[in-house]
């Protein structure tokens, strides 16, 4: 004999009848709270970068004027790219202005297709059930630079990378 159940987890989704299973947006306990996301008071609303790095990035910028090539010279600089990088993992995040963390970023990933190759550039984009515009955006910006979109679900095994892009 085999025995077969579902739980269904407790969701305060309106009820969509008796005679029906009420709607979940992922089968796994915490698909419900997707939707909590972007109204949790605990959201990050702000950049937030190591400390030792904003200081050099605004130092080298100011100074060489090219985005890429500062960003070029803190990493290619073994004192300075460990400076930022031996804090990994211990805190001391700061939080950041918008502008220079863009450029920044915009400026990292120039600086990676350059010397290593657009595959290099990696992006994790949101859930599609959480934003699909904005899983889409992440996506379409990889696939315009070559680079490699990684898919939030392969390693869940939830389901397929292909099913949430294509719907089949």
């Amino acid at each position: 004999m085999r025995l077969s159940t579902w739980e269904h987890q407790a969701t305060d989704y309106p009820s969509i009848g008796t005679d029906c299973p009420e709607y979940e947006p992922r089968g796994c306990p915490r698909g419900a709270s997707f939707s909590w996301y972007t109204y949790s008071p605990g959201r990050v609303r702000y950049p937030y970068v190591r400390g030792a790095l904003p200081k050099l990035w605004l130092e080298a910028r100011k100074r060489l004027g090219d985005p890429v090539a500062a960003w070029s010279e803190i990493t290619s600089d073994p004192a300075k790219a460990r400076a930022y990088e031996r804090a990994r993992g211990e805190g001391g995040l700061v939080r950041a202005d918008w502008d220079p963390v863009s450029e920044l970023i915009a400026a990292a990933q120039v600086h990676t297709v350059k010397a290593y190759g657009p595959d290099r550039v990696a992006g994790f984009s949101p859930i599609p059930a959480m934003s699909m515009a904005s899983f889409a955006a992440g996506a379409r910006f990889h696939s315009l630079i070559g680079g490699t979109l990684l898919s939030f679900y392969a390693p869940r095994a939830s389901t397929t990378a292909g099913w949430s892009r294509t719907g089949s």
